[in-house]
């Protein structure tokens, strides 16, 4: 009969569980969006809500039992001041939890676990990340604006380049003396080379 035999081992001792749970709920409060695995999410959605509820209280009592499981005091003055205000009319049930399939490499089920009331911000922060998209399409368009320039600023090529064009091509193809003289040194080094190679062989 399985009495008295309540919650997740996770592979731990009690300490680490501990631990464990501490520093994941101290992440969700701080991120209020963590992804872990499926069966961390569900032992860490009830001790994080028993810290919610003692935030709500807002005493220096409270305060400091929170203190005890939270070691980061900027965390736990914002779930007094913050996240205790936003649950302060919902009697439990700060916590979802959202299924994401196994993990790859050991299958392990994976979840997202946030807090209710996450969601405003998530979506402040895409109107915010498409605010600058309308900007990217206005560089676009200066850059369409400014393409004619730049093409009016390219020479003619071809018949319509007429005697402009003539010149800059016969530069181009005049070798300078000291070209050839370097061409004649290289190849007689290789020539040198090659019969040197012979008398080797």
């Amino acid at each position: 009969m399985k009495h008295r035999v309540v919650g997740r081992k996770l592979g731990r001792t009690s300490a680490h569980r501990l631990a464990l749970l501490r520093n994941l709920s101290t992440s969700l409060f701080e991120k209020e969006r963590i992804t872990t695995t499926l069966m961390k999410a569900k032992e860490l959605r009830p001790f994080a809500e028993r810290l919610l509820t003692l935030s709500k209280r807002e005493t220096l009592h409270a305060r400091r039992q929170v203190l005890r499981h939270v070691r980061d005091t900027n965390v736990v003055s914002k779930m007094f001041d913050t996240l205790s205000a936003r649950y302060a009319q919902r009697p439990g049930g700060y916590t979802r939890i959202v299924k994401l399939g196994p993990r790859r490499g050991d299958s392990a089920e994976m979840a997202i676990i946030e807090l209710v009331g996450y969601e405003p911000q998530q979506k402040k922060e895409k109107e915010k990340d498409t605010a600058p998209a309308k900007g990217r399409g206005g560089r676009a368009k200066r850059g369409e604006e400014a393409a004619p320039a730049e093409t009016a600023e390219k020479p003619k090529r071809g018949k319509a380049a007429g005697a402009e064009g003539r010149p800059e091509r016969a530069k181009r193809a005049k070798p300078t003396e000291k070209a050839k003289e370097k061409a004649a040194g290289d190849s007689g080094r290789t020539s040198v080379g090659r019969k040197g190679g012979q008398r080797g062989q």
